[in-house]
């Protein structure tokens, strides 16, 4: 398909519905432009875009080694989880999202017995903190509440506990600053990476120190590619990444536009505020048929806005999608 032939198609197929959910984003031609067949063993043109792929994701959150995975962000946090904590962890209660990560921890507490005791504290409150611990995990951005912890707080706690830490960076990824203060890290490729759904990645510096018996769980597994992986979401990436900018121009925005817009009614302060999305205090609505709100899991009161809607336009986002919205 020729470029303007694409670009035309993407801009058709975005005019079916707008998304104000926190991913995958609008349909891009860079998505498409590189999708072709592709196998995971003796495929030198796959090999090459993969390697180059793996290395920007790398340079976005500045770890050393990587591994892609087919599945959603939650495979990554669960293989996270079985090959990397133990011992003592304190986990940050952001929400939803957290409560996910202590499930998976109480799992593998109970079943693989490397995880020896499990304590959270409330996000506001991890100044109380005086305890040590081998591990701290957080989730930066809570979409559930458009709730951003600072990953540079995290990174004093983990200091000051003298633990690890990890994340879960799904909604944080190329968004927040700081993911290199993370040991280990866990994310799709969908949400704040624009790329297509399908693949999980874990970014690490050392290997973990967890022999995980299980093949598919076992992150050397994924490291050896010994089963098939995200290959086409791994193409989808590649152009996206190349002028990532860009795109992420469209969320600054986004984001700038209904904070200001929505000024009276905003939750939390700018310290807390995530690029992503944003909590508004109002319900919101629209005649707009073609809008697609986001249903958070969390029972929230007024409405969680995601600013992934505009991606296809760039630098030419203007947040006009935010003006069918009404608030009650």
């Amino acid at each position: 398909m020729k470029t303007n032939n694409l670009t035309n198609f993407v801009l058709n197929q975005n005019k079916i519905k707008s998304l104000l959910t926190p991913g995958p984003a609008s349909l891009l031609p860079e998505n498409i432009q590189k999708i072709r067949p592709c196998f995971g063993r003796g495929d030198a043109d796959y090999f090459k875009i993969e390697k180059r792929v793996l290395h920007m994701l790398k340079k976005i959150s500045s770890h050393k080694h990587i591994a892609r995975m087919q599945g959603s962000a939650s495979l990554a946090l669960e293989i996270l989880t079985s090959n990397f904590l133990y011992g003592k962890i304190l986990i940050i209660d952001t929400g939803v999202y957290s409560d996910r990560i202590k499930f998976m921890a109480h799992f593998y507490k109970k079943n693989f017995k490397k995880i020896k005791r499990i304590e959270s504290v409330r996000w506001n409150k991890i100044d109380t903190v005086d305890k040590k611990y081998d591990w701290i995990f957080g989730c930066p951005t809570e979409t559930s509440i458009a709730l951003r912890t600072p990953i540079n707080q995290l990174y004093k706690l983990k200091r000051k506990s003298k633990a690890k830490l990890a994340l879960d960076a799904t909604a944080s990824i190329g968004l927040e600053n700081d993911h290199h203060l993370a040991d280990v890290i866990a994310y799709s490729s969908c949400k704040g990476l624009f790329g297509l759904t399908g693949a999980s990645f874990i970014a690490f510096n050392n290997l973990p120190e967890n022999n995980m018996s299980s093949f598919y769980l076992n992150i050397q597994n994924h490291l050896d590619s010994k089963m098939t992986g995200p290959y086409h979401t791994i193409l989808s990436l590649h152009d996206v990444l190349q002028n990532y900018e860009d795109f992420k121009y469209s969320v600054k925005i986004n984001k700038k536009r209904i904070s200001k817009i929505m000024s009276e009614n905003l939750i939390y302060p700018k310290e807390n505020q995530p690029l992503l999305c944003t909590y508004i205090k109002k319900k919101l609505t629209s005649r707009n048929k073609k809008i697609i709100f986001y249903k958070t899991r969390a029972n929230v009161s007024g409405s969680v806005v995601c600013h992934l809607g505009e991606a296809h336009l760039k630098r030419k986002a203007k947040g006009k999608i935010l003006n069918d919205l009404r608030y009650e």
